[in-house]
């Protein structure tokens, strides 16, 4: 369970992650220098995967979980590209946004095997791509971009999947809808606190990204009173 936005403000663009996650089933670390922020996660291979975090050209993706869809589930398949592999690359820097968007247009997007995951992807101007495999892909547009673990790109499916009392979304909307052209880091760091989760699949890292100040706002296990920050080598 996660929750990722991007905010465009008069004079900055920001983004904030929320990565939720079971730690009896998963590992993970935050690796972090002047090249990038990722979170990494532990995966059968013995290497740290980075499907979050966002680099020093501003890039930035996230990999969220939503419910599974067949059309999406022939990994491997000849023209197809892993939507975990695109993300991971985005996030590393080894693509572009424009590229990025080259590939959802000539490639199949599909899941990792066992894993049915959607995709945010934003750029240091405020473009946000959603990706949802088997389903598509959309620019949003307007002053944000949100979304949880539900589908954005066909609501009517995902209503089955929603987890009762789980509002994370509609509480992050309505932060959002009223947030002014101030909006910065600070704001972004009250939301993601709002929207914290607790238990199980607490919230273990929360990131906000902030493309005037060339640097990110993280804090560890929801405790939002020690702020770290790790700065990027201008470009």
């Amino acid at each position: 369970m996660c929750t990722r936005f991007v905010f465009r403000g008069g004079g900055d663009v920001v983004t904030g992650f929320n990565f939720d996650i079971d730690l009896a089933v998963w590992e993970h670390t935050v690796l972090a220098d002047e090249e990038r922020f990722c979170i990494g996660i532990k995966m059968p291979d013995g290497l740290y995967h980075t499907y979050h975090g966002v680099n020093a050209s501003g890039g930035a993706g996230t990999l969220l979980y939503v419910h599974p869809n067949e059309k999406a589930s022939e990994f491997g398949a000849p023209g197809s590209v892993a939507i975990s592999e695109l993300t991971e690359r985005y996030v590393r820097g080894e693509c572009t946004f424009s590229e990025v968007l080259e590939t959802v247009r000539q490639k199949r997007i599909v899941y990792a095997p066992d894993a049915s995951m959607q995709s945010m992807l934003s750029d240091r101007n405020g473009r946000a791509l959603m990706i949802e495999p088997g389903v598509g892909s959309r620019l949003e547009e307007g002053r944000y971009a949100l979304v949880t673990n539900y589908s954005l790109l066909d609501p009517a499916s995902t209503r089955p999947y929603i987890v009762p009392g789980d509002d994370r979304y509609e509480r992050a909307k309505e932060i959002l809808e009223l947030a002014d052209e101030r909006f910065g880091v600070e704001d972004a760091l009250r939301l993601l606190r709002e929207v914290r989760q607790e238990g199980l699949w607490a919230t273990r890292v929360s990131f906000v990204y902030s493309a005037k100040e060339n640097g990110v706002y993280y804090a560890l296990n929801n405790d939002f009173s020690h702020i770290r920050e790790n700065r990027f080598k201008t470009r």
